[in-house]
C-alpha cells in the first residue's frame, strides 16, 4: 500500500505543476520522449521560444496560428503542449476528446494575466456596438467573450474581414492593436495589456548596437512598442521574422522578440548572424520566464504521468470554440 500511496501523492503534485523532481542522471531523455510517443500515441506541439532541445524533439514547432492549426487536426490520442498554459488550452478547447497535458502548470503569460475575464466583461458591456478581436494570447474565458481571435500572423487579415465602419474591441495587446491601426488605418478601441517580455527593448541600445553593427537589420514582432517597431527594418510574426532571415539578402539581424527562435534561425541559416535586441535592464536576455519553465525532465515526467492534463468546463470550451474556429476559416480563405 506505502507504494500506492507514493504514486497517488506524486501524481497529486504532478496535477498542481510541482514536477521539479530529481531523475536518474543516465536516463536518455531524448530517447525516452520518442519512446512514450509511439506508446501513448501523443503528439509533442513546441513554441519557437521553447530550449532548443526541446524544439529538437518535438513532432511540430511553430508559432501561435500555426499550433493551433496542428492541434485542430492532430490524430493522436494525447497533445503535450510544450508552451503556457493559454496554448493548451486552446488545444482543448480543439479536442474536447483528446487528452491534453502541459509540463508545468505554472507556464503562464503575463499577456493574458493582463486581461481578467469579470473586467473585460463590463469593459465589452460600455461599448455594446463594438466586435471584439481577441490575440490568442489570452485565457479561454476572454476567447468565449470574444467575436473572432486572431494572431500576430493573421491580425490584419482578420481586422480587414470586418467592414471598415465597424466599431472594434482589441484585446489584449496594445502594442499589437495599435500596429494592427496603423497597418489598416483602423480606430480600434484597445485593451491597455502588455506582453513583458516585448515591452523591455530598449531603443537607445538597440541604437548603439546597429552603429556597432551598420549592415545588420532589425526585426522585430508587433507586441514590441512603437518607438522599436518605428526604426525596424521589417516587422512580422515569429514566423514571419523566421522566413524573412531565410529569404533575405543579409547576413546580419538584430532580434527583437524572445530568444528562442533564434535556434530555428541558426539552423535555417547557419552562415547567417543573428544579434538579440538589448532590453532595458541589467539582464543580458530576453527570455520570457514563463514559456521557460518548461524542460525536457518536465516533459518526460508529464508524458509518463499524463499530468498536469488541461480541463475545462463544457460551456466555457463551447463559447471559447467558435471566435477561434472563426479565426481558422478566415485564415484558410487568406491561404495562411
Amino acid at each position: 500500500m506505502l507504494a500506492d500511496e507514493l504514486i497517488v501523492a506524486k501524481q497529486e503534485l504532478l496535477s498542481k505543476g510541482f514536477l521539479d523532481v530529481e531523475l536518474d542522471p543516465t536516463i536518455d531523455l531524448f530517447q525516452e520522449i520518442e519512446r512514450l510517443k509511439k506508446e501513448k500515441n501523443a503528439v509533442l506541439l513546441a513554441h519557437y521560444y521553447q530550449e532548443p532541445d526541446i524544439q529538437d524533439v518535438a513532432d511540430y514547432i511553430g508559432d501561435s496560428l500555426g499550433l493551433a492549426q496542428q492541434a485542430e487536426k492532430t490524430k493522436a490520442d494525447m497533445i503535450v503542449f510544450a508552451g503556457v498554459h493559454f496554448m493548451a488550452e486552446t488545444a482543448k478547447i480543439l479536442n474536447p476528446g483528446k487528452k491534453v497535458v502541459i509540463p508545468d502548470l505554472k507556464a503562464g503569460c503575463s499577456l493574458s494575466d493582463s486581461c481578467p475575464p469579470p473586467l473585460f466583461k463590463k469593459f465589452k458591456e460600455q461599448h455594446p456596438d463594438h466586435v471584439v478581436v481577441s490575440y490568442i494570447n489570452c485565457s479561454a474565458g476572454i476567447k468565449a467573450l470574444s467575436d473572432v481571435i486572431c494572431t500576430s500572423s493573421n491580425a490584419k487579415y482578420i481586422v480587414e474581414s470586418f467592414p471598415k465602419d465597424q466599431p472594434i474591441i482589441f484585446a489584449p495587446d496594445k502594442n499589437l492593436g495599435a500596429y494592427i491601426n496603423k497597418v489598416t488605418g483602423r480606430n480600434m478601441l484597445l485593451w491597455n495589456g502588455a506582453c513583458m517580455v516585448h515591452e523591455i527593448f530598449s531603443r537607445e541600445k538597440i541604437t548603439k548596437l546597429k552603429i556597432r553593427h551598420p549592415n545588420a537589420k532589425l526585426i522585430a514582432h508587433p507586441e514590441c512598442e512603437d518607438p522599436i517597431l518605428r526604426i525596424a527594418d521589417y516587422i512580422g510574426s515569429t514566423t514571419g521574422l523566421l522566413k524573412f532571415t531565410q529569404t533575405d539578402t543579409s547576413q546580419e539581424y538584430i532580434v527583437a522578440t524572445e530568444t528562442g527562435i533564434l535556434h530555428q534561425m541558426m539552423k535555417a541559416s547557419p552562415l547567417k548572424t543573428f544579434i538579440p535586441a538589448p532590453p532595458d535592464n541589467s539582464c543580458a536576455c530576453n527570455d520570457c520566464p514563463h514559456m521557460k519553465r518548461n524542460t525536457l525532465e518536465k516533459i518526460y515526467l508529464c508524458m509518463e504521468h499524463e499530468l498536469p492534463e488541461i480541463t475545462m468546463d463544457e460551456e466555457l470550451r463551447i463559447a471559447a470554440r467558435k471566435p477561434i474556429e472563426r479565426m481558422l476559416e478566415i485564415s484558410k480563405q487568406a491561404g495562411l
